[in-house]
Protein backbone atom coordinates (compact mmCIF):
# COMPACT_ATOMS: atom_id res chain seq x y z
CA UNK A 1 0.00 0.00 0.00
CA UNK A 2 1.00 3.38 -0.42
CA UNK A 3 1.20 6.34 2.16
CA UNK A 4 -1.53 8.86 3.04
CA UNK A 5 -0.43 12.50 3.71
CA UNK A 6 -2.18 14.92 5.35
CA UNK A 7 -2.34 18.95 4.93
CA UNK A 8 -2.81 21.59 7.69
CA UNK A 9 -2.95 24.46 5.26
CA UNK A 10 -2.11 28.13 6.72
CA UNK A 11 -1.03 31.07 4.81
CA UNK A 12 1.98 31.20 6.43
CA UNK A 13 2.77 27.22 7.31
CA UNK A 14 1.86 24.08 6.46
CA UNK A 15 1.62 20.87 8.78
CA UNK A 16 2.35 17.90 6.93
CA UNK A 17 1.91 14.07 8.39
CA UNK A 18 2.12 11.20 7.07
CA UNK A 19 0.82 7.14 7.62
CA UNK A 20 3.18 3.98 7.69
CA UNK A 21 2.62 2.27 4.17
CA UNK A 22 -0.21 0.20 5.63
CA UNK A 23 -1.88 3.04 6.69
CA UNK A 24 -2.48 2.30 10.50
CA UNK A 25 -0.60 5.07 12.48
CA UNK A 26 -0.46 8.90 11.37
CA UNK A 27 2.76 10.28 12.44
CA UNK A 28 3.86 14.03 11.91
CA UNK A 29 6.92 14.61 9.02
CA UNK A 30 7.18 18.76 9.16
CA UNK A 31 6.19 21.94 8.66
CA UNK A 32 7.34 24.23 5.86
CA UNK A 33 6.42 27.65 4.65
CA UNK A 34 3.33 27.88 2.82
CA UNK A 35 5.69 29.63 -0.42
CA UNK A 36 7.70 26.27 0.01
CA UNK A 37 5.24 23.68 0.20
CA UNK A 38 4.90 22.62 -3.80
CA UNK A 39 8.82 21.95 -3.75
CA UNK A 40 8.70 19.87 -0.68
CA UNK A 41 5.71 17.60 -1.84
CA UNK A 42 7.64 17.24 -5.20
CA UNK A 43 10.77 16.06 -3.59
CA UNK A 44 8.54 14.02 -0.86
CA UNK A 45 7.03 11.95 -3.54
CA UNK A 46 10.38 11.23 -5.88
CA UNK A 47 11.30 9.41 -2.38
CA UNK A 48 8.03 7.76 -1.09
CA UNK A 49 5.40 6.42 -2.41
CA UNK A 50 1.64 8.20 -1.90
CA UNK A 51 -2.03 7.93 -2.73
CA UNK A 52 -3.65 10.30 -1.28
CA UNK A 53 -3.62 13.93 -0.13
CA UNK A 54 -5.81 14.87 2.52
CA UNK A 55 -6.21 18.83 2.91
CA UNK A 56 -7.70 19.63 5.62
CA UNK A 57 -10.94 22.17 4.92
CA UNK A 58 -11.21 24.63 7.33
CA UNK A 59 -15.61 25.07 8.41
CA UNK A 60 -17.95 26.80 10.52
CA UNK A 61 -20.24 25.29 13.06
CA UNK A 62 -22.94 25.84 10.70
CA UNK A 63 -20.81 23.44 8.68
CA UNK A 64 -20.14 26.70 5.95
CA UNK A 65 -16.61 27.32 4.87
CA UNK A 66 -14.90 29.51 6.86
CA UNK A 67 -12.94 32.93 6.25
CA UNK A 68 -9.69 30.79 5.82
CA UNK A 69 -11.35 28.94 3.17
CA UNK A 70 -10.12 31.22 0.54
CA UNK A 71 -6.60 30.32 1.05
CA UNK A 72 -7.03 26.49 0.42
CA UNK A 73 -9.18 26.64 -2.31
CA UNK A 74 -6.39 27.78 -4.55
CA UNK A 75 -3.93 25.94 -3.20
CA UNK A 76 -6.19 22.53 -3.48
CA UNK A 77 -6.86 23.74 -7.55
CA UNK A 78 -2.47 24.15 -7.90
CA UNK A 79 -2.39 20.61 -5.98
CA UNK A 80 -4.57 18.92 -8.37
CA UNK A 81 -2.69 20.51 -11.44
CA UNK A 82 0.62 20.11 -9.77
CA UNK A 83 -0.34 16.14 -9.09
CA UNK A 84 -2.79 15.04 -11.21
CA UNK A 85 -2.27 11.08 -10.64
CA UNK A 86 -2.83 11.61 -6.67
CA UNK A 87 -6.11 11.50 -4.78
CA UNK A 88 -7.19 14.73 -3.45
CA UNK A 89 -9.48 14.67 -0.59
CA UNK A 90 -10.34 17.79 1.55
CA UNK A 91 -11.57 17.10 4.93
CA UNK A 92 -13.53 18.69 7.62
CA UNK A 93 -10.39 20.40 9.91
CA UNK A 94 -12.99 21.69 12.44
CA UNK A 95 -11.08 21.98 15.82
CA UNK A 96 -8.04 20.77 14.75
CA UNK A 97 -6.22 23.28 16.49
CA UNK A 98 -7.68 23.72 20.21
CA UNK A 99 -7.09 19.67 19.96
CA UNK A 100 -3.71 20.11 19.13
CA UNK A 101 -3.22 22.42 22.00
CA UNK A 102 -5.21 20.53 24.55
CA UNK A 103 -3.03 17.56 23.84
CA UNK A 104 0.25 19.68 23.94
CA UNK A 105 -1.41 20.44 27.24
CA UNK A 106 -2.35 16.94 28.79
CA UNK A 107 1.55 15.37 27.56
CA UNK A 108 3.26 18.19 30.03
CA UNK A 109 4.59 20.27 27.02
CA UNK A 110 6.00 23.51 28.49
CA UNK A 111 3.78 26.35 27.81
CA UNK A 112 6.78 27.91 25.87
CA UNK A 113 6.46 25.16 23.48
CA UNK A 114 3.03 24.95 23.30
CA UNK A 115 2.79 28.88 22.04
CA UNK A 116 4.91 27.22 18.89
CA UNK A 117 2.88 27.64 16.30
CA UNK A 118 4.66 25.22 13.90
CA UNK A 119 4.22 22.56 16.58
CA UNK A 120 0.41 23.47 16.72
CA UNK A 121 0.41 23.08 12.83
CA UNK A 122 2.49 19.67 12.83
CA UNK A 123 -0.25 18.05 15.26
CA UNK A 124 -3.19 19.61 13.70
CA UNK A 125 -1.80 17.94 10.86
CA UNK A 126 -1.43 14.40 12.21
CA UNK A 127 -5.28 14.80 13.65
CA UNK A 128 -6.75 15.57 10.44
CA UNK A 129 -5.02 12.21 9.18
CA UNK A 130 -5.67 9.89 11.84
CA UNK A 131 -9.70 11.55 11.75
CA UNK A 132 -9.83 10.55 8.41
CA UNK A 133 -8.13 7.24 8.50
CA UNK A 134 -10.64 6.66 11.47
CA UNK A 135 -13.31 7.26 9.09
CA UNK A 136 -12.28 5.25 6.24
CA UNK A 137 -12.15 2.36 8.27
CA UNK A 138 -15.67 2.20 9.73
Amino acid sequence: MARLLAIDYGSKRVGLAVSDPLQIVATGLTTVHSKDVIVFLENYFKQEVVETIIVGEPKTLNNLKSASARFIDPFVRHLQKKFPEKNIIRYDERFTSTIAHQTMLMGGVKKKDRQNKETVDLISAIIILQDYMASVKK
